[in-house]
């Protein structure tokens, strides 16, 4: 049986520390595309979940590590009663002013990525068989590619993207189209993909197409145990 390579220790902050002991999977797709869904399908396979929408959502959240630093570049108008970032009145500003975009991103970005190297230390040490770091700006980041050992893309058709958000969300197709405009394109996704999910079915399908997505994953795993 092959050995185990030692895990990083906590102290290391860089996620290049795992490249090698554990698969490194990068997975993105355009917003309605099923990211979620193929990654909660993954999570139940026993694979270790890094998402940075959900480290978004909890640095923004009511009292945030976000938080303070919005209101002192926005104003307190952008933070709710209860003390978390506004959404709503921030993705209209953002909309509407890029630089804006920016400045939240300046904010933002530096906790979500020590938030992230925290969460996939950690779940390193824990004992996944492999990391799953879901972004929907993966690609767009520039830093990632060269990290990951896979690019996974689920690739839907933007009319159907834009059915799917605009059924769950209260989203006008005008800010949709602009959220999109913001992404990488489809071609540019597919361009730098290594495994393509195609998401245009039904659920059944998809669980097939996960199924096979997490023994090719297993199998790069052991290939990594072997060669170690």
């Amino acid at each position: 049986m092959a050995t185990v390579p030692p895990k990083p220790t906590a102290e290391q902050s860089d996620l290049s520390a795992l490249k090698g002991h554990i698969p490194l999977i990068g997975l993105t797709g355009g917003i309605g595309s099923g990211k979620t869904t193929v990654s909660d399908l993954l999570a139940k396979l026993g694979a270790g979940i890094v998402d940075s929408d959900l480290i978004a959502h909890q640095v923004t959240a009511s009292n945030g590590p976000a938080i303070a630093l919005i209101e002192e570049q926005f104003g307190p108008g952008f933070i709710t009663a209860n003390g978390a970032l506004n959404r709503d009145k921030m993705r209209a500003l953002v909309f509407a002013k890029p630089e804006a975009r920016k400045s939240l991103e300046a904010i933002t970005h530096p906790l979500i990525r020590q938030e992230t190297i925290r969460q996939a230390l950690q779940l390193s040490k824990d004992g996944a068989p492999y990391l799953v770091f879901v972004a929907p700006l993966l690609i767009e980041s520039g830093s990632w590619l060269s990290l990951i050992d896979r690019l996974v893309v689920v690739d839907t058709p933007e009319e159907i993207q834009i059915k799917r958000v605009m059924q769950r969300s209260n989203l006008a197709r005008e800010e949709l189209q602009g959220i999109l405009a913001a992404q990488a394109s489809r071609h540019e996704r597919l361009k730098h993909a290594d495994i393509v999910i195609e998401n245009q079915g039904t659920l059944r399908d998809l669980e097939s197409e996960v199924a096979s997505l997490h023994q090719e994953i297993l199998q790069i795993q052991k290939d990594q145990l072997s060669s170690s």
